[in-house]
């Protein structure tokens, strides 16, 4: 499921972006399709323009019947009736997002056998302050089993002690959700943390949900902002 929204709060229009010779959001979703992994792929949307534009590459689209605060949401709303037992989902701004790192966020839950894992997450580690600074940059820390322990657009850990050695990691906007978790999500009120940081994950641990994190080496580009877009561009040439 890729939800897509077309008035992003930083970057309005972004998912119609040209990225190559075709919007963003197409990109996206082909390099989903692509990786081989799914049964089926669709985008989520509200939006007509978004709809269109998938549709005439013969995709497919699930339009949105509510108005939603977050991608969340948007895909739970659109898997309530269907039988299925994983939803992963890509956000459509991530045309970069490969194969071999959804397989070895999905290999956790074919290993899960117990089903004590709520959702599966990508982080990739980093190293420019600049980065692990920057407020559009969500970073996450982890227990020693790779769980989550908190998601922040502030630098965590604060590097107080200049000694000690810790890795960063950047929260890549990937998410593996077992059904279950999925609906109880749009069910859970939003609390405080959630809404301060606007980073979604959050609200599942509040709710005292298990996120397992994935390490992966492919950094690949979100596209938050225009610089992002321009970056995007050098690299896909």
């Amino acid at each position: 499921m890729i939800p897509a929204r077309y008035q992003a709060s930083r970057f309005p229009a972004k998912l119609m972006q040209d990225l190559g010779g075709k919007p963003v959001i197409v990109r996206t979703y082909e390099a989903a399709v692509n990786t081989g992994l799914f049964d089926e792929v669709y985008v989520v949307t509200d939006s007509p323009i978004i709809s269109e534009v998938i549709e005439n590459i013969g995709g497919n689209v699930i339009m949105s019947k509510k108005t939603h605060e977050s991608g969340s949401d948007r895909i739970a709303e659109a898997v309530e009736n269907m039988e299925v037992d994983i939803v992963i989902n890509v956000q459509g701004d991530e045309p970069f997002i490969d194969a071999d790192s959804l397989a070895k966020i999905i290999k956790v839950f074919k290993n899960d056998e117990e089903k004590e894992i709520d959702l599966g997450s990508l982080m990739t580690p980093i190293t420019d302050w600049e980065e692990i600074s920057n407020p559009n940059t969500v970073k996450v820390v982890v227990d020693n089993q790779g769980f989550a322990l908190y998601f922040s657009r502030s630098p965590i850990p604060y590097p107080r002690d200049k000694e000690v050695d810790a890795t960063y990691y950047k929260h890549k906007g990937v998410y593996v959700f077992r059904k279950r978790a999925l609906m109880d999500f749009q069910r859970l009120k939003m609390l405080p943390l959630e809404a301060k940081e606007k980073i979604e994950a959050i609200r599942f641990l509040e709710y005292g949900k298990k996120i397992k994190m994935v390490e992966t080496n492919v950094t690949g580009i979100e596209i938050d902002t225009p610089e992002d877009l321009e970056r995007a561009r050098k690299v896909w040439k």
